[in-house]
């Protein structure tokens, strides 16, 4: 199991056709205020935050924190993704030391296949520093776009509820159960 918990968490960046998965810079800390209070980024993830006060929150240098990519474009920051273990029980039904799922893209770059290009790379990444651990997602059923990319990646559904008055999904992704069920279509 990897420690994502761990200085080196990340030997260096993960690659794919279009993208790269980074740790976060100090060149990046624009384009996180700018995601953060995007109203179309926070529209399933408890509204955008306001940008005054994410300048004065921010460090110059955005924390590096294991688990937490940059997705990057053509030398440019396009959104996040994140592998996040959970140290305590969440009212999103996540139990303490499960590892969560989570991004967010710029609106720009919705409908490229980005994110599913993003999730993918660090699916893998983390199925292979962490052998048949699974990962889980928790994302809000009016969110159609998270509910077709959680398909896509192969998530199954584990269980629906109510958290901050909207109707949640959650699934689970396994590397076990994804080789065992053979490719997945699109």
């Amino acid at each position: 199991m990897t420690e994502l918990g761990t200085p080196n968490w990340l030997p260096g960046p993960l690659r794919t056709d279009r993208l790269v998965l980074r740790e976060p810079e100090a060149r990046d800390r624009a384009a996180f205020i700018e995601l953060f209070s995007s109203p179309e980024v926070g529209t399933y993830v408890g509204g955008p935050r306001p940008r005054d006060e994410l300048e004065n929150e921010l460090p110059g240098s955005p924390t590096r924190r294991p688990g937490l990519f940059v997705i990057e474009l053509g030398g440019a920051m396009i959104g996040i993704i994140e592998l996040n273990r959970r140290e305590e029980q969440r009212r999103t039904h996540v139990r303490a030391g499960e590892v969560e799922l989570g991004y967010l893209l710029m609106p720009e770059a919705w409908g490229h296949g980005y994110a599913a290009e993003a999730c993918t790379a660090a699916l893998g990444w983390f199925a292979d520093a962490s052998p048949g651990e699974p990962v889980v997602l928790c994302t809000q059923i009016a969110n159609d776009r998270s509910m077709r990319l959680a398909a896509k990646l192969g998530f199954t559904e584990v269980r629906r509820y109510e958290a901050w008055g909207a109707a949640q999904w959650m699934g689970v992704w396994s590397p076990a159960l994804r080789r065992s069920a053979g490719p997945q279509s699109d």
